[in-house]
């Protein structure tokens, strides 16, 4: 748990962390396990914020031929679906230089243009990509590793979150053309609750996904009493985006962005 916490509204909000730290967390441990042949029980890992945070590990398994473990998202005090799953990894030697990203049950495929990552790729977005194999580097360049023999070319990384699936339907995954499950996801490594920061760059994401489909013309609505009203004049709910409490600024993002109407 994350013992640091955020005043909002007059009130103590706790930070969490996010599934990028967590599959960081997990992959960090699962290579030392795989190389010292050993149990971690738990796990310090750097994030972009500057924080560090020390995991609890779960679910340790090892063999001369893989390792794997898994984390426990915890959201702090907002309110994510993902608060509580746990994210696994599964590290495994390859005879193909640098690091593979793979996807696991319940982590996503991209599907579709518009995103960082493209298309037939795992869910994993750049920043805990950029985690991990910072992890993974810092490892096999201490010195206790570069004297061991016989170490791969490279590394498979398989992630995954059993629940993935399932908790998928109530993201925004399928609408924006990801497959299969959640996304890696985290720039900061650290969760904010209630952050708007956090809930802008979603629904800009949006925006782009429907821009690089080649989308001109769009439909914001408020919430959901706006999508029952949309869905009754028989409009296109493939262009409509629920914008919340931000109508004026994603109508602004909307003409940055060159949407005609």
């Amino acid at each position: 748990m994350l013992n640091k916490t955020i005043e909002k509204n007059g009130k103590e909000l706790r930070y969490g962390y996010t599934t990028g730290s967590c599959a960081t967390a997990a992959t960090k441990a699962a290579l030392l396990m795989f190389l010292n042949q050993q149990k971690w029980e738990t796990i310090k890992i750097s994030t972009p914020k500057g924080w560090v945070l020390d995991l609890v590990l779960h679910d340790q398994t090892f063999s001369d031929h893989e390792a794997s473990c898994s984390v426990v998202k915890d959201s702090g005090d907002d309110p994510d679906v993902t608060n509580g799953v746990k994210v696994f990894s599964k590290i495994t030697p390859s005879d193909q230089d640098g690091i593979a990203f793979a996807a696991g049950i319940g982590v996503g495929t991209v599907t579709s243009v518009g995103l960082s990552i493209p298309p037939g790729e795992p869910a994993i977005n750049p920043t805990p990509r950029e985690m991990i194999t910072q992890e993974i580097n810092n490892i096999l360049d201490s010195e206790a590793v570069k004297q061991l023999s016989n170490l791969p070319k490279g590394w498979r990384v398989e992630l995954s979150i059993p629940q993935g699936v399932e908790l998928a339907r109530r993201t925004f995954n399928p609408k924006l053309g990801i497959a299969g499950g959640l996304s890696i996801i985290g720039t900061s490594g650290i969760v904010e609750p209630m952050s708007e920061d956090a809930l802008k760059a979603s629904l800009k994401l949006e925006l782009s996904v429907l821009q690089a489909r080649g989308f001109k013309e769009i439909i914001f609505v408020p919430g959901n009493y706006g999508k029952d009203f949309s869905d009754e004049l028989g409009l296109d709910e493939n262009v409509l985006v629920k914008t919340s409490n931000f109508m004026g600024f994603m109508l602004d993002e909307a003409e940055r962005m060159g949407f005609e109407k």
